[in-house]
């Protein structure tokens, strides 16, 4: 079976990043990381991606005259590269209809919580400071909305006596899994191209 192509965008840290080029690596999910797409040129993302020799396209949003124009710009990149799949993992902006329109269906997100509470910045620590129960993990795919569009899965964390730090390493340990397992779903299914 071809292996797919994934394009990961990511803004910061790249835990999930690195999960999910780890499981490629290992045969886990049937696809290569193809592409790292980063707005911040000082992410640690970047480091994680020349460990696993995965290219990366550095782009800084304030040197393009709009989204539309790095969108549009990210979209041949993404073709050069045959990508197949785009996993926001971590990317801190919308995806605008340049986007949207080009991977519709082919675009995933990844949230720290189950959604639809607690969009935004900051999730865990929403949901940890407004004292519920039970917080989680959720993966959906993208549409113009902040956190929006199609569940696929979910996973719900208990709080329990977690300080806001075991919360949140616990909930990145969920997200991993819940990631690699939602990748698989999709490009195991007969739509994607």
């Amino acid at each position: 079976m071809i292996k797919k192509h994934i394009a990961i965008f990511a803004s910061g840290n790249g835990s999930n990043f690195e999960a999910i080029a780890r499981a490629c690596a290992k045969n886990r999910v049937n696809a290569v990381v193809a592409l790292l797409v980063c707005d911040n040129p000082n992410a640690f993302v970047i480091q994680r991606a020349k460990k696993f020799d995965i290219p990366v396209f550095e782009f800084q949003p304030k040197n393009y005259a709009s989204k539309a124009d790095y969108e549009t710009e990210i979209v041949q990149i993404l073709k050069k590269h045959n990508v197949d799949l785009i996993c926001l993992a971590g990317y801190m902006r919308l995806v605008s209809d340049v986007l949207l329109n080009e991977y519709e269906g082919k675009i995933i997100n990844i949230h720290p919580s189950l959604l639809p509470a607690f969009k935004g910045l900051n999730a865990i620590q929403q949901a940890f400071e407004y004292g519920v129960k039970l917080t989680g993990v959720t993966t959906h795919f993208v549409d113009k909305t902040m956190d929006g569009g199609t569940i696929i899965g979910q996973v719900a964390v208990p709080i329990g006596n977690c300080t806001l730090e075991e919360l949140e390493t616990h909930i990145h340990a969920v997200e991993h899994e819940l990631y690699i397992n939602t990748i698989n779903k999709i490009i195991n299914y007969e739509n994607i191209t």
